[in-house]
């Protein structure tokens, strides 16, 4: 049963501590904030002053509200004063000892029933109780940055948490104005965890030089939705952060495949081309905005077109690419093989530009294949074969940005950009509930909120089709011999049996 929190500690009041502590005192808690170092808990609270000021300015609070949200802040000599909390947040350095020694000074403080949460994003929660006399009353509170604006939070029982532990922390979560998301004490746990499929995939095309990174942030915003490209993303985080975090989940793992970090992060890293606080990463940044990055590819101009044809298993998306390009003025072929002037435009699942090529048994001089996964309505991006004739790509580009919707073109690449990314994306989502890590509702919740994607994996796994997911990963899995695409169990046999990704299967006792 969840129990009542009225009064909160928070030890750490750097960005972190200071977010947890605002959200608290909103919701009417009683804070107390401490910090080691000299003055830092009192800079925080100042801090806090002024952002009530700016929101009471903005209009977002009213004067009264933030007055009484800042008089329930107390700063604290030292930690004693936690002695009568409900809970006390820790928020330091991603240090095991040194966490695990906190929490020692802590326990011989605090009361038999008061809750050690723990605001770690990468260590194990049960290694951080292992040393407590009662490791029962230690979960996971993982929250996000900027706390008050990223509405969620992982509560992560270690496999000595009391369940009491994790219902009242959920319920501390809502009071906060934050999902709650219930997450088994693993690596990376829910978010970290379904973010290294974005973030590794990115990495890997830029390493099979399929595209600049430009060209492949431009593909990932533009075409498949996300708010940010995964490489201006790393120059945002900072490779400071981001790599050390992809080879510490990539060994938590045991080194499986699909973790593997890539040793152009590391080179960067290791080269202080860090993002945007180094001023170089992926990018140049001066005054941390980013230097013009390559404008789109130009529009060829083009005053005499080659007859199409549109070679697709799927005979329905055929007849929608044809009716595409005749309405920007194209001639089509409705032959069963192209003629021998034909531009021949595929649109293949997870192959490359030379395997559907050959499948189709057409010319991979005259070939371009089109990515028809996400739709055609906001960017369209174009893969050629390593021998395709210019004057093809050229008419093919012309055509396809007549109407002024945006085109890239790429080299040869299994799956493209945007159908291999959301294909990993999704099947490590799958991995996730496959392993009981969280529930499928958790997951999506989590991820969306934690990570900013317009959707959540897996019911975006449903919108984009489970069946054409699993083909994805089979052929380029049989392409690469990769296992890092490997289909997830759970994705293939819901896949198989035609029922929603979010589908959990019945118990077992």
């Amino acid at each position: 049963m969840a129990r009542k929190v009225n009064r909160l500690g928070i030890v750490g009041t750097g960005v972190m501590g200071a977010g947890i502590a605002q959200i608290a005192a909103q919701a009417g808690l009683e804070v107390v904030l401490f910090d080691s170092r000299d003055g830092a808990a009192c800079a925080a609270r100042d801090g806090l002053q002024g952002t009530f000021d700016k929101l009471v300015s903005k209009g977002k609070v009213s004067r009264e509200s933030a007055g009484a949200a800042l008089s329930l802040l107390t700063i604290a000599e030292s930690m004693k004063s936690f002695a009568d909390c409900d809970v006390v947040i820790e928020a330091i350095i991603e240090d095991l000892g040194i966490k695990q020694r906190l929490f020692g000074d802590l326990e011989a403080i605090v009361s038999r029933d008061c809750i050690l949460a723990t605001n770690t994003s990468s260590l194990s929660v049960t290694a951080i109780a292992a040393e407590l006399t009662y490791p029962g009353r230690m979960a996971g509170f993982h929250f996000f940055n900027p706390v008050p604006l990223m509405k969620v939070v992982e509560v992560i029982g270690g496999v000595n948490t009391d369940e009491a532990v994790v219902n009242t922390l959920l319920e501390l979560a809502s009071q906060l104005g934050h999902a709650g998301v219930r997450a088994q004490d693993s690596p990376g746990f829910i978010v970290n965890h379904a973010g290294r499929a974005y973030s590794t995939e990115g990495l890997k095309i830029l390493e099979e030089q399929v595209a600049p990174p430009d060209d492949i942030d431009r593909i990932l915003r533009e075409e498949a939705g996300f708010r940010m490209g995964p490489l201006e993303l790393f120059d945002l985080t900072g490779l400071d952060v981001s790599h050390p975090a992809m080879e510490s989940i990539f060994t938590q793992f045991y080194h499986d495949p699909r973790y593997r970090p890539s040793y152009i992060s590391r080179q960067m890293l290791k080269g202080n081309r860090l993002g945007r606080k180094t001023g170089v990463g992926f990018y140049r940044y001066e005054d941390g905005q980013k230097v013009a990055a390559l404008a789109p590819q130009p529009v060829p101009t083009i005053s005499d077109f080659p007859s199409f044809w549109v070679g697709c298993e799927d005979i329905d998306l055929r007849e929608q690419v044809v009716s595409l390009l005749v309405s920007l003025g194209g001639r089509v072929e409705r032959t069963d093989s192209p003629s021998e002037d034909a531009l021949c435009l595929l649109l293949p699942f997870g192959d490359d530009a030379v395997s559907a090529s050959a499948y189709f048994g057409v010319d991979p001089e005259r070939t371009l294949c089109l990515d028809a996964f996400m739709g055609l309505e906001r960017h369209r991006t174009l893969m050629m074969t390593p021998v395709t004739r210019q004057q093809m790509c050229d008419a093919a580009h012309a055509l396809l940005a007549s109407d002024g919707t945006g085109v890239t073109v790429i080299r040869d690449s299994v799956g493209f950009v945007s159908q291999r990314v959301l294909a990993v994306v999704v099947n490590l989502a799958c991995d996730i509930a496959q392993r009981g890590i969280a529930t499928p509702n958790d997951i999506d919740n989590a991820v969306r909120l934690g990570l900013n994607y317009p959707y959540g994996p897996l019911a975006w796994g449903d919108a984009l089709g489970p069946q054409r997911l699993l083909a994805i990963l089979e052929r380029i899995t049989a392409l690469t011999g990769d296992p890092r695409y490997r289909p997830s169990p759970w994705l293939r046999r819901r896949a198989t049996l035609g029922v929603s990704l979010l589908h959990e299967a019945p118990s077992v006792r």
